[in-house]
Parts: structure tokens; sequence; C-alpha cells
């Protein structure tokens, strides 16, 4: 079984890898650590096999992984998933000898290269699928069945299947067999990227992969829903997700409001908001805050007077909340020159001691470095061996009263593929057979 994250020693233990500090002293935390290490992993036993490539399927699996499920990654001999290559395109950070997004959401599996447009690979493909609990594919529906990955061909095998699939466009329409990715689906299909852009300014590229995962979620829940059905029922079944419906839930408050006739303003000009006290500004040092007002009566006053303009407070064009959008854009001006006077540390302390709602646009490498992340074990060590500890981040679903497995290295292409083989009932010549037939490597 592989080993739990200790919960109680984890936070430190990242704290110090992050900031170049020692492993913590040991704590006499002996009969809680037995009690949660004595817990076997909650979905230890599962068996799932991973079909799929790229983020949002294989990100599903990773979920499954690490609450303790076996997972069996399937990929194509010699290339395998097109993912392992990501990293390698623009404008993706480039780091030497490390496939980061790869380690990220393949790991703790193991792989197998299986060649499924080879007809010698139907055996493998019948074991695997009568072995598994779990498949997840996201094959366009024509291509699925076309290798005979069908919903029905497969469930036909083994009635207890949960078939988890996810598709860019969904299963039905026009656009079903098209290839979807998270920034054409999730994206810009769904009006995310057009609602989140300023006025006269081009629609801006997504962070990669950010629309997968939020669909991983998705399909998660729905894998976890369908056995739990099936504890219910005896019955497996089939689970949908898709990009454009994530993107389409992710935009949904105001695609609500569009449903029911509203009229969306777009794209929002900064110096001209709807809402000056929604709206972001800039500091000296070229930092950005983004004020959220909720309570705006009674927090108006105490904020203009913090910035130093108590007498924007006595104004009566602001003293309410039809005035201060009528005025929108005075209270925009007023504001870029009042947050152009100090840095943003400067900022946050005056905020801070008003008790004021506000968010600092930060990098990515101070979310690296955030004690809030810190603290919540969002960060997790990697059990690879290596001399020099890395991290990884963790998945967001979490149990109180359940632990996950520790991170693993996630497989070299086809590094398990004859012991998984002679899992499944193969012998020495079945296997041999099978590299002869190029239904694997």
């Amino acid at each position: 079984m592989r080993q739990a994250i200790d919960t109680y020693e984890g936070a430190a233990t990242v704290q110090a890898l992050i900031g170049g500090g020692k492993f913590p002293a040991s704590r006499d935390f002996t009969e809680e650590k037995e009690a949660v290490m004595s817990n076997t992993p909650l979905l230890e036993g599962l068996h799932v096999v991973d079909l799929a490539s790229f983020i949002a399927g294989p990100a599903a699996a990773t979920l499954l992984g690490d609450f303790g499920a076996d997972v069996v990654k399937v990929e194509p001999p010699h290339v395998g998933d097109a993912y392992r290559s990501l990293s390698r395109i623009p404008p993706n950070p480039q780091v030497e000898g490390v496939n980061y997004p790869w380690q990220l959401d393949n790991r703790n599996k193991r792989s197998i290269a299986l060649n499924l447009k080879s007809p010698a690979s139907g055996p493998v493909l019948e074991r695997l699928v009568r072995w598994a609990d779990v498949l997840v594919t996201n094959f366009p529906p024509r291509k699925r069945a076309g290798l005979g990955l069908g919903y029905d061909a497969l469930a036909s095998l083994n009635p207890r299947l949960i078939y988890a699939d996810v598709t860019g466009f969904g299963e039905e329409g026009p656009d079903a067999q098209l290839p979807g990715f998270d920034v054409t689906a999730y994206w810009a299909r769904s009006g995310l990227m057009d609602l989140t852009r300023q006025r006269d300014v081009p629609p801006a590229m997504n962070a990669f992969g950010s629309g997968d995962h939020s669909t991983a979620i998705t399909l998660f829940a729905g894998i976890m829903t369908a056995l739990y059905r099936r504890q219910k029922t005896g019955q497996g079944a089939r689970v949908t997700a898709s990009l454009l419906a994530e993107g389409a839930w992710a935009a949904g408050m105001w695609l609500q409001a569009v449903l029911v006739g509203a009229k969306v303003p777009r794209p929002i000009d900064r110096s001209d908001p709807p809402n000056a006290l929604g709206n972001m500004y800039r500091t000296a040092d070229d930092r950005w805050i983004v004020l959220v007002f909720v309570n705006e009566d009674k927090q108006v006053p105490s904020f203009l007077e913090a910035i130093g303009h108590p007498e924007a407070a006595k104004n009566p064009r602001y003293a309410d909340t039809p005035g201060r959008r009528a005025h929108a854009a005075e209270i925009a001006a007023l504001l870029d020159k009042a947050f152009a006077t100090r840095s943003l540390t400067e900022w946050r302390e005056v905020l801070d001691a008003t008790g004021l709602t506000y968010g600092v646009v930060q990098t990515l490498e101070e979310c690296a470095r955030d004690p809030q992340l810190l603290a919540n074990r969002v960060f997790v060590p990697i059990d690879d061996g290596s001399d020099e500890a890395h991290l990884t981040i963790d998945s967001p679903v979490r149990l109180d009263q359940e632990h996950k497995v520790r991170p693993g290295p996630a497989p070299d292409l086809g590094e398990h593929t004859e012991s998984v083989l002679r899992e499944l009932g193969f012998d020495t010549a079945g296997i041999k057979e099978l590299r002869k037939a190029e239904a694997i490597d």
C-alpha cells in the first residue's frame, strides 16, 4: 500500500522545503499518527483504467488515485499521451529535465503501452475492462465507436463498470465530433473569454489547463456519484462531462441573466466601470488591487476616509448606491489617482486596518510562497526518492476523516506494461505474441 500523507507534520515540512529550511523535529504525535496510518485509503482496491489523453480525463483519474485507487494509464506505444510533450510548447514555462504537467496530472499511475488500433490488443482491452471498476475516456464519439470503446460494448463485458466520458462539446449536436481544448471550448465558446477582457483590449489567452482541471472535478464528482449508485443498485453507469458545459456553469451567474432577458455589460471599461467599487486599481509600484465592496453604505465612508479623501465621503453625489453608479467614472478617476500615490505594501496596511474587502493580484511566484496555501497544505512533497525534495499541488477535494496517499512519480511510457499484463493473466508466451503483433511496445 502506498504511504499515507502525514497530516501532522506535512505543513511544517512543506514550509521548510519552500523556505530552504530544515525538516521539523519529530513531535510526540504517536497515538494520533497511528490512528491515521491504520486507516486504509478510502478508494484502495478500486481499479481504474485511464484511456484519456491530455488533462481533464487523466486529472479526474488522478483524483481517484489520490484517495488510493489503482490507476492504469493506457497510452499509444512509442509516442504515448501527447500531454507528455506539452511543457515544451510556448508559452509554457521551460524547466530543464522536469516534465511538470505530466507529474501533476499523472502521479501514482501505472503506464501500459497498448496499440488500440491493433486487432491483437482486443484481449488485453477486454481483460482491462473486466478488471476495472472505472474507465475514463475522452475520445470523440465517432473515434470511440471505431475503436470498440463505446459504452454499450464495454458495459456488456462488465455490467458494474463506471464509464466516465469527457468531451469538448458534448455528445450530441453538430460539433460533437470536434476536438476540444479548454481554451476553445471552456473559455472561448462559453463566453468566459469575452467576459473577462476589457474594452478595446483583445481577449487574453487563459492559463493552460484551468478549464480542464475544473472539468476534472466535475467528472470525479460524477464518478463518485455513480459508485454510490452502484452500491445501491449493483449496476454500473455512464458518466459524462464536457468542457463546454463546465464553461457555461462557470459563467453561470451572468449566463443565467441572459437566459431571462438581461443585457450584460460588455466589455467593461475599467476607467468607466458599472461599479467603481468592484474594480481594479494600480499602485505606485505597478501592482494591482481589486476592490470588492458588498455593504457599500457602511464601507464606503470609512474607505474614502482611510485613503485620504474625507471630502468625497461627504459628497452627496456619492452618498448612496444610485449616485455612486451614476458617477462611477468620477470615482474611478479619483481612486486611480489615490492608489497611484502609495506602494502595495502601504495600501495593504491601510486597507487591513480598516477591515475592508480587497484582493491582491498575485504572481505565480508569490502564490508558490503564499503562507495561506502553505498553512493549508496545498503543496505536498513528491515521494520520488530524490535527494532534493520536490513539491506538487494537492488535489482540492479533501475529507477530514480520510487521508490521501503520498504523491508518487508519474510513470514513464510503458513502464508497467509487462507487470500489468501478468496481473491480467498473460504469461510469457502471450506477452511475446502481443509484442510480435505490435499490440504492445
